[in-house]
């Protein structure tokens, strides 16, 4: 992603993802993401850089090795994708040259032909040179793993060694112990450590490379010229990563997600997104759905049918119509000109600007899409519920009853009906749902022992009903890897009002 963003150069640029990964390997995939983003330089001003590190060069003589190879690898960011194979086999054969000159000097020539050690500091800079075919093989050995389900058995610890084996910092880790081990004579360890640290500086990000420079120019006393350069030469501003939840854009669902946004430094920072709605004016699980509550056990509707909430509700008619709120489309409540979220929902809150190409539709696969007298046009789409049988529905009653799983598991046991499911999630009326998942057999309806259908799901996740989910319903086993069905389409999709809300942010700051 951030290789595109390297050619299109756009003013802002969001990546979302799950909250876990700020925790991710102590914190280490973020750190990653931050100093790629760091890294996309503007190139027009690179050459502001390359000059001042030639410059200090010239002041640090014992360290011009250093300093060299901290340039060279400055020009990776520059390079076309032919040009940086060649300034990576340029910058290896520098260092293979530099070993070659002290290999005498450190060691005899019969262990010079024989010794482990040198031929791993050898065979490590061939595989340095190779980095790039290298990556290849690690893409599709992970490709293959996954295919082969290779987890929790005895081949998977042995393709994750081979992996991390062939990974640049592991190859470095190794010729760093080849020449611990040579343990070289006192006089030639300045010439030992030059050849580590370079190999070190090969791995490094662009903003490993400003950090280690750090201390040269610190040295040289040139700490606001550097800063003044840095600031002319990264293209992206970023502070921190920061989590935006669903729920706070008018979404019916307490999802986080963590948002990085890049800022092109010509344009204002965004740190947040501010919420549209208040705390106690957040929409409700019954606002989003009440409406489709007419299905019934193996049902499917294609028309939308009048609720009788006195019916269904009796005394507690009107706490019920009281969660229904005339609204904005971002979900700010506006009684005289608003409509309630069902109604955003059925009427479209995204197609203002352009009118749908044609009505929406349904088709199972691609061989239907082709052949439009197949396409299946209804008024109301994806309202399917599962065909459950007669201990499903009882299962699903007294997990309903009890108000959660755990409080209904002694219960069911009592009965025979417990399950090995790990869980299920009652829907609070009141309240917003849970993060939506991909599998609509967790979720059980506030009123009926049902599941969701995709349709309910997907109003969770705030999508209007003109938007269709095609192709299967669901899927299972090892058929996961290759069809994306309707209830995972909804479940890993960014909730479309929290997506306008960003980008309503940035539409506001943009020059």
């Amino acid at each position: 992603y951030l290789k595109v963003i390297r050619q299109l150069r756009p003013k802002y640029f969001v990546m979302e993802n799950v909250k876990g990964i700020l925790t991710k390997e102590q914190g280490k995939i973020k750190e990653m993401i931050l100093q790629e983003i760091r890294s996309i330089v503007d190139l027009n001003e690179f050459y502001l850089l390359i000059h001042f590190v030639a410059q200090l060069k010239k002041t640090e003589f014992e360290n011009s090795f250093i300093l060299e190879c901290y340039n060279l690898r400055l020009q990776f960011e520059k390079a076309t994708d032919k040009e940086l194979d060649a300034l990576k086999n340029s910058y290896i054969n520098n260092l293979e040259n530099k070993f070659r000159l002290l290999t005498p000097k450190i060691v005899d020539y019969k262990t010079s032909k024989t010794d482990k050690n040198i031929s791993t500091i050898r065979h490590g800079f061939n595989l340095l040179k190779r980095v790039k075919e290298l990556e290849y093989i690690r893409k599709r050995v992970i490709n293959e793993k996954a295919f082969s389900n290779l987890d929790n058995d005895f081949f998977a610890d042995d393709f994750d060694s081979f992996l991390t084996s062939i990974e640049p910092e592991t190859i470095i880790e190794k010729i760093h112990t080849a020449f611990n081990n040579l343990k070289p004579n006192a006089a030639f360890l300045v010439d030992v450590q030059q050849i580590i640290t370079s190999l070190e500086i090969f791995d490094y990000s662009f903003d490993e490379c400003v950090k280690g420079l750090s201390s040269f120019v610190v040295k040289a006393k040139k700490e606001k010229e550097f800063e003044t350069i840095l600031s002319k030469i990264r293209l992206y501003n970023i502070e921190q990563p920061f989590v935006a939840l669903a729920s706070n854009y008018g979404v019916p669902q307490n999802r986080e997600r963590v948002l990085f946004i890049g800022c092109r430094k010509d344009q204002k920072l965004i740190n947040d997104i501010p919420a549209t709605v208040k705390h106690s004016e957040k929409v409700t699980v019954f606002e989003a759905i009440y409406d489709l509550d007419f299905v019934g056990n193996d049902d499917e509707k294609f028309n939308y049918e009048k609720i009788d909430l006195k019916s269904q509700y009796n005394g507690s008619t009107e706490k019920m119509k009281a969660l229904i709120q005339k609204r904005n489309i971002d979900g700010k409540p506006n009684e005289n000109n608003g409509l309630s979220y069902s109604e955003w929902s059925k009427k479209g809150r995204l197609n203002g600007r352009f009118v749908n190409a044609k009505n929406p539709f349904y088709v199972r696969n691609f061989e239907e899409l082709q052949n439009t007298l197949t396409h299946l046009v209804a008024p109301l789409q994806n309202h399917k519920t599962s065909k459950q049988n007669e201990d499903v529905i009882k299962r699903l009653d007294v997990i309903l009853k009890s108000g959660n799983y755990e409080a209904a598991k002694s219960n069911l046991k009592e009965i025979g009906l417990e399950s090995d499911k790990r869980s299920y999630t009652v829907l609070k009326p009141e309240g917003q749902s849970s993060t939506i998942m991909t599998i609509a057999d967790d979720y059980i309806h506030y009123s009926n022992p049902r599941a969701l259908t995709v349709r309910e799901m997907a109003r969770l996740q705030s999508f209007d009903d003109s938007f269709v989910f095609q192709g299967k319903r669901s899927t299972g086993g090892d058929k996961r890897k290759f069809e994306v069905p309707q209830f995972t389409l909804v479940g890993n999709a960014v909730p479309p009002l929290m997506a306008r809300a960003v980008a309503l942010e940035i539409l506001k700051n943009i020059q």
